[in-house]
């Protein structure tokens, strides 16, 4: 029997890649190596730029914001991905597995909310150069970053309380080595379309609004980057939008195309909606860091600084 009553609490078989042998150190080192790599970029970034007053503008305290967005995403996926590379069958509790899937949805929308934010921010710079410092101020930066957090908490909630009051009738095993929304709610039984439609809902109200608010964001600035007279400055003003655009195009085409095989490719094989989980959790936080320290010297040369500074 599936119901929750019993003696056990009702637990969850979380699942690796397709056709790859858990256990296994080909496995386990890869990902271990990426954790390091996040867990290093990420802290990294955030001394870089709270250890230089040249970088306390707002372009970098959005950025240090991703980079903690970032964080928190990392390690509500770590303890059971490393769980199912090292053990030949990792079982979640129902209320934990629903507890890593709010929070791994709520700093994705995190996420999202601080890409619109940071093409704001460069559309600002390239549109209104001029006014940059009195539009962008410290505290409007603060504030879109409380209002963000509060509009992901919120609109997530939901999500998790309605799935917390499904009985769970299928077999237990999911589809990835953490918790996510459409995998879980395929397990229920029911009437599922309160949690489908809301779940839909919220994607489109945090993911999908903030994809089209960058489109129109780039629209624009792509635009006043091809109105200006020497191509020098058109160059330079593109230039400026590089290492958000990476960011942006790192986070969104992963998660749609998830978002769109959860829904739609039920007939394709289990290996691609495995595979773009972990590229849609795992490659953003650990290359966002890369990205940006490569494109800025001034925060490159403070990272290099931290890191000879450990070793020696």
């Amino acid at each position: 029997s599936s119901n929750r009553t019993g003696s056990s609490p009702l637990t969850l078989i979380l699942t690796g890649i397709p056709g790859v042998a858990v256990s296994s150190p080909w496995l386990a080192l890869p990902l271990c190596c990426l954790y390091l790599l996040m867990l290093l970029g990420n802290c990294s970034l955030l001394w870089a730029i709270s250890a230089e007053p040249a970088l306390h503008t707002p372009m970098f305290q959005l950025l240090s914001m991703l980079a903690l967005a970032d964080l928190g995403l990392s390690l509500c996926t770590l303890p059971t991905v490393l769980a199912v590379s090292c053990a030949p069958a990792a079982p979640l509790p129902f209320r934990a597995c629903l507890a890593q899937m709010y929070f791994i949805h709520t700093f994705s929308a995190i996420e999202s909310g601080l890409l619109v934010a940071m093409a704001f921010d460069r559309f600002v710079a390239v549109c209104h150069p001029l006014r940059y410092g009195s539009v962008l101020s410290g505290s409007l930066v603060a504030r879109a970053g409380v209002l963000i957090v509060l509009r992901a908490t919120c609109l997530v909630l939901p999500v998790a309380v309605l799935m917390a009051r499904r009985p769970l009738c299928r077999a237990r095993a999911l589809s990835h080595p953490f918790c996510l929304h459409q995998d879980v709610l395929r397990l229920a039984c029911g009437d599922l379309r309160p949690s489908s439609w809301y779940g839909l809902g919220a994607v489109l109200l945090t993911e999908g609004l903030d994809s089209l608010a960058i489109l129109l964001s780039y629209a624009l600035i792509l635009r006043a980057a091809l109105a200006a007279a020497a191509p020098g400055a058109r160059a330079k003003a593109l230039a400026t939008c590089t290492c958000h655009l990476c960011a942006v195009l790192l986070f969104y085409v992963p998660l749609i195309s998830l978002s769109l095989i959860h829904r739609f490719g039920k007939h394709l094989s289990p290996l691609a909606p495995a595979l773009l989980a972990d590229v849609c959790l795992l490659l953003p936080p650990a290359l966002n860091p890369l990205v940006y320290s490569w494109r800025t010297q001034r925060l490159r040369r403070r990272i290099l600084l931290l890191l000879c500074r450990s070793g020696a």
